[in-house]
């Protein structure tokens, strides 16, 4: 009778835990468990339901990843200071923010986030960095904003659109960890716009100019240059991933939607579509492992949160005797 040495050339691992990064076809017994486990590529996307927000909001800013996200803001019936940190299953308390706002924009990582503009009783302008437990101020935006989009990282942040209060603004702002300074200008103005990626290699997709927007634009570091548009058009949407390799979701057509696309550094393509249509939800991650969270839908604000697994990821399964 030939064994697995014979047939695939190697043994099958004995592992303590199971590998953080197995590729597809890899066998391993866990020996703290006892199991035999392979590692199976899935044959498409799908959202998965996550561990419900503390407190539902909408207009929030978000940092993070799929497993160490950051939900900051936002509003209920009034503009709140609750923050929230996920990590892969549930959601738990972290340090308030020092301004209660809503509309306010974010980027960076759980523990080193940055959540800038927003609204109070009027525009702001106010930056706040995290440091994993309590937030402290930063250098104010040049142009007080709301309902903007944010990419990059704590000390290398972006801000770009979103509305000044009597106008749509195509403004962009560079972040250094200290102070805000000019960048390239969208092409064009518009808020409710997201976006992800890089300072220097960043995404901007989706919004409100008057009308509902499909277009996307591509920032080098200096300027920004037409994308492929969305298939569909939305605004209060959602975002995550990387110039190349994007996600969208969620937001408003004529009324709120679960729509779901992938960008690929040229063109968007239809994906699974979420299980609860919303707008002004959190979007993080990456377009293989994203995250969705809370939002308001039709009638309500909504706790639910949901994890995109891209098209290609990796699974552990157990191997079982039946």
């Amino acid at each position: 009778m030939s064994t697995y040495n014979q047939i695939f050339g190697g043994k099958v691992n004995v592992l303590a835990s199971d590998p953080s990064n197995p590729i597809n076809g890899q066998t391993w017994y866990n020996s703290t468990t006892k199991v035999l486990k392979f590692s199976q590529a899935s044959v498409a996307a799908a959202w998965a339901s996550g561990g419900n927000v503390g407190t539902a909001r909408n207009a929030f800013s978000g940092a993070g990843t799929q497993t160490a996200a950051l939900a900051a803001g936002g509003i209920t019936t009034v503009n709140v200071t609750a923050t929230e940190e996920y990590d892969g299953s549930a959601w738990t308390a972290g340090g308030n923010m020092g301004t209660a706002r809503r509309g306010n924009a974010g980027c960076g990582l759980q523990t080193s986030a940055l959540s800038f503009g927003g609204y109070t009783t009027t525009t702001v302008a106010n930056t706040e960095e995290y440091d994993g437990s309590a937030w402290t101020s930063g250098g104010n935006l040049s142009t007080a904003r709301y309902s903007s989009a944010g990419a990059g990282l704590q000390t290398t942040g972006l801000a770009f659109g979103g509305y000044t209060g009597t106008t749509y603004s195509n403004s962009t702002e560079e972040y250094d960890g200290t102070s805000w300074t000019a960048g390239g200008n969208l092409a064009t103005a518009r808020e409710e716009l997201s976006g992800c990626g890089t300072q220097t290699v960043a995404l901007a997709f989706g919004g409100m100019t008057g009308s509902i927007s499909a277009v996307t634009e591509e920032y080098d570091g200096s300027s920004w240059t037409a994308g492929g548009s969305l298939n569909t058009a939305r605004r209060a949407l959602a975002g995550a991933g990387t110039q190349t390799l994007a996600l969208a979701f969620g937001g408003i057509i004529t009324t709120v939607t679960a729509a779901t696309e992938e960008y690929n550094g040229t063109s968007w393509t239809n994906s699974t579509s979420m299980t609860t249509a919303r707008r002004s939800l959190g979007g993080v991650g990456t377009q293989t492992a994203g995250l969705g969270s809370s939002g308001s839908t039709a009638t309500a604000n909504t706790a639910v949160t949901e994890e995109y697994n891209g098209a290609g990821f990796q699974t552990t399964k157990t191997v079982s005797a039946t």
